[in-house]
């Protein structure tokens, strides 16, 4: 195998029209690919910037369009955004005047609703839309506002934005959440790091991802410390300075890559993973009977390469097993459509609970125009039965981890696929399609004229 290699992080925006993939399965995987840094963390430590006048560098920064995305967001407040090298980026807050986030960001991705913790906090006020992102389920933001209002915030709703405002600055309290909600659990750090006073959350989510926030936020001179695995414990500060911190590798990307290998068959390394942050879906593949292990990484001493020799359709099926998602350190819920598609190569019935958000489930419907079969019992609840020939298909994009999935099952099928909606998928995975071509896949990004 080859060295595996980052790829450059600047997104590249179709001259017109939307995006599709299309899709020559049947070919085998074979050689290395690195992962990439976290965008579930990259984004909420690009809204920690905002805490600080001072310059905050963020180093291996995925090459999604998320990141675009909120790099614009944080321009137009007033943020000085600088790319210097691939996946290397510096903020530095100092001339914020505009603490606007507007619809257009609010629809585009739903992380954008971070920023308000660390604009009230520091400003002490900030209109805010309501949130769009991905199709999957109700995720309302009132846990967020409650954890602002619970820290002396007054919050308005009205046409469709967050009139919020913190008089004086805002207090430490303790915020204890209903359920266990990662990006309720970072908004309320975001804004108690500049609070006056001590400020408890309990139940916090426990995902590395929101231990990586907590090491930039200490970095920066904040005080956090998870004082019990579901409880973290603030203490205000003064004033935040600028940082330099590594983003943490991506466990949902290197899961899928190892899915992919699973599924289509072959002889897949990816590079710069942490084992200790994927353990229940390396117990999946345990389960399954998958063949995987952890190695050295030849390029990064202090990470491991996660190893998966798959079995391509006709060679060997899997062990049916019952999954169910849950909050860390149980099976995610962003590697639900990957899981979900492994089942369909296991010789039986398996099931899947999804217990994070509600009509997760629909897009294994997608699944039934590649030889799936499929049955979703009711939101919560699917049974997929094997084993799978995968046929090729026609299908549309309903959000980034599925639109994944589905390219993992037309690079399993004999014959042609093309999938609509590519953007959803450049949303979260940097270059997605170099790297598959770079493992033997044949898949090509192509931009589609749609009809004034």
């Amino acid at each position: 195998m080859g060295e595996s290699k980052p790829f450059s992080w600047e997104y590249r925006q179709p001259a017109k029209g939307r995006e599709a993939f299309r899709i020559r399965g049947g070919a085998k995987l074979s050689g290395r690919v690195r992962a990439s840094g976290a965008k579930n963390s990259a984004l909420k430590l690009m809204a920690a910037a905002a805490l600080t006048g001072d310059r905050v560098t963020l180093e291996n920064v995925p090459g999604i369009l998320d990141i675009d995305v909120l790099a614009e967001t944080l321009a137009d407040l007033g943020v000085e955004i600088a790319r210097p090298a691939p996946g290397r980026i510096e903020l530095q807050a100092a001339d914020v005047e505009w603490l606007f986030v507007p619809l257009e960001a609010a629809a585009k991705m739903r992380a954008s609703f971070m920023l308000l913790g660390p604009l009230l906090s520091r400003f002490g006020r900030v209109i805010i839309s309501n949130p769009g992102g991905d199709r999957i389920g109700r995720r309302p933001v009132n846990l967020h506002v409650d954890a602002m209002r619970a820290l002396g915030a007054e919050i308005d709703y009205r046409n469709g934005y967050y009139f919020a405002k913190a008089p004086g600055r805002l207090i430490g309290a303790e915020i204890v959440f209903p359920q266990v909600t990662v990006m309720g659990t970072e908004n309320a750090m975001l804004a108690a790091v500049l609070a006056r006073g001590t400020t408890i959350i309990r139940p916090a989510a426990q995902e590395p991802e929101v231990d990586d926030l907590i090491k930039l936020l200490n970095a920066m001179g904040a005080q956090v410390e998870r004082v019990k695995p579901d409880v973290i414990e603030v203490q205000g500060v003064a004033s935040l300075g600028g940082a330099t911190h590594a983003v943490m590798p991506d466990r949902i990307e290197a899961g899928t890559f190892a899915a992919a290998a699973a599924v289509i068959g072959g002889d897949v390394a990816v590079d710069g993973v942490e084992p200790s942050h994927m353990r229940a879906f390396l117990e999946l593949l345990e389960r399954l009977g998958v063949e995987h292990r952890i190695e050295d990484d030849p390029g990064d001493p202090a990470r491991k390469t996660l190893r998966v020799i798959g079995r391509a359709p006709g060679e060997g099926d899997y062990r049916p097993t019952d999954i169910e998602t849950s909050p860390y350190p149980g099976l995610p819920t962003d590697i639900q459509p990957p899981a979900g598609l492994i089942l369909a190569r296991a010789a039986g019935t398996s099931s899947i609970r999804e217990t994070i958000f509600e009509d997760r489930l629909e897009w294994l419907s997608g699944l039934r125009a590649f030889g799936a079969q499929v049955e979703i019992v009711n939101s919560r609840e699917a049974r997929v039965t094997g084993p799978t020939t995968f046929v090729a298909a026609e299908a549309e994009i309903p959000d980034l981890r599925a639109g994944a999935t589905l390219m993992l099952a037309a690079l399993a099928a004999q014959g042609e696929s093309r999938i609509h909606g590519a953007h959803h998928v450049r949303r979260g995975y940097a270059a997605i399609e170099e790297r598959f071509r770079a493992l033997g896949a044949d898949v090509t990004h192509e931009s589609e004229e749609v009809a004034p």
